[in-house]
């Protein structure tokens, strides 16, 4: 097939569609995790580490790299990785949890409107308040009137028979009513940082991305959560005297157990603060995390990650493309999935001309702080 091109801007329908080939490893979101270990079934693992085989099995990584994530699960401290874009920043942490075995990596992406409540926890009091309503408007019409038309007699034995369908609601239909609520517990769910913080045998993996994107507040917020690995849900601390124990939703959509309103860690998570150096961040910040600063990635960790996620024949045909990578200009920021997507589509175009491949890779690999 010559033509690689599935749009061709002709402006006439046709069905060229279809023979769209499958999507890079990277950006398949339907590809189940090959070789993964029971349990940890982890599609965004996947997508980072390689599905052809695993990046975290043929990754070398630099000996400071190392040395800071174990500095951090040995003092329980979180790791504040910063580096450019496409740096592996990201990635550092579900290479952890795939080497240590420690589940699927709970994300928390941070943007300019994050708050730390939505990392801990979110109360639905406006649908719990909806469901309570729908519950009271089918008890009132339990003995078959209808309570939006008022059915009965026109003598007033209408009131009457509310007043007995009440009198039935404080017994019998209540009962039936408390067996249908799903309680309190039932409209809280956990955050990512809430669920890293849940007891466990082993530390979970918690990535907090791009926290250099959130507001001035933030940083400053996590400090007594990240110090004293717990936090209070108040909705749940006022019944605690009697509901000491409420089953809650956790971010994995699990059903968990949270006694006396708090919640507390029995094993600190490992936690990746990743930030692209977009802005400072405060001192008591900084003293609470051991700091990684991630070089772009060399000639070695580039033919792993490319390996990783298009095999060595993806090696061998980008040679070319790999060596223009490492060859940019000092302080050139190139983000290494430009990389992977250039290699991606040149190899899906082997019959086109040379200047076509030339200018596919060129449309792709454009740094990244030239100016607009």
């Amino acid at each position: 097939m010559n033509d690689w091109r599935i749009y061709r801007g002709v402006g006439q329908p046709h069905d060229g569609v279809r023979r769209l080939p499958e999507p890079p490893p990277w950006r398949d979101f339907t590809r189940a995790q090959d070789g993964a270990p029971t349990g940890s079934q982890d599609p965004s693992g996947a997508r980072r580490l390689g599905v052809r085989r695993r990046r975290a099995e043929n990754y070398a990584p630099r000996p400071a790299e190392v040395d800071a994530v174990n500095a951090a699960l040995y003092l329980r401290r979180p790791l504040l990785v910063t580096g450019n874009p496409g740096t592996g920043k990201s990635t550092l942490a579900y290479a952890v949890a795939h080497e240590l075995q420690l589940g699927r990596v709970l994300r928390w992406p941070i943007v300019s409107r994050t708050t730390l409540q939505d990392g801990l926890y979110r109360y639905d009091a406006i649908g719990r308040l909806q469901d309570v309503q729908l519950e009271r408007a089918r008890g009132a019409g339990g003995d078959g009137s209808d309570p939006g038309t008022g059915n009965g007699a026109a003598d007033g034995s209408a009131t009457d028979g509310r007043v007995d369908g009440d009198d039935r609601a404080d017994g019998a239909d209540r009962a039936d009513g408390a067996d249908r609520d799903p309680g309190i517990g039932a409209y809280i769910r956990l955050g990512p940082l809430g669920t890293a913080l849940l007891p466990s045998e082993l530390p979970r993996v918690l990535l907090i991305d791009e926290l250099d994107k959130s507001d001035l507040d933030l940083p400053n917020d996590l400090l007594n959560t990240l110090e004293e690995g717990e936090f209070a849900i108040p909705e749940l601390e006022r019944v605690a005297d009697r509901q000491p124990v409420v089953e809650v939703l956790s971010h994995d959509s699990g059903r968990v157990a949270v006694h006396g309103g708090r919640i507390a860690c029995t094993n600190f998570p490992l936690i990746v603060l990743t930030s692209n150096g977009e802005r400072d961040f405060p001192a008591p910040l900084l003293r609470r995390c051991v700091q990684l600063e991630l070089e772009p990635p060399g000639e070695e960790q580039l033919t792993a990650m490319v390996e990783a996620h298009l095999g060595e024949e993806g090696v061998a045909a980008g040679q070319d493309l790999i060596g223009r990578f490492l060859d940019r200009e000092p302080g050139e920021v190139m983000a290494a999935d430009q990389l992977l997507n250039a290699l991606f589509l040149t190899q899906h175009t082997p019959h086109a001309e040379r200047l076509t491949r030339e200018r596919i890779a060129d449309l792709l690999m454009q740094r990244l702080d030239r100016s607009r």
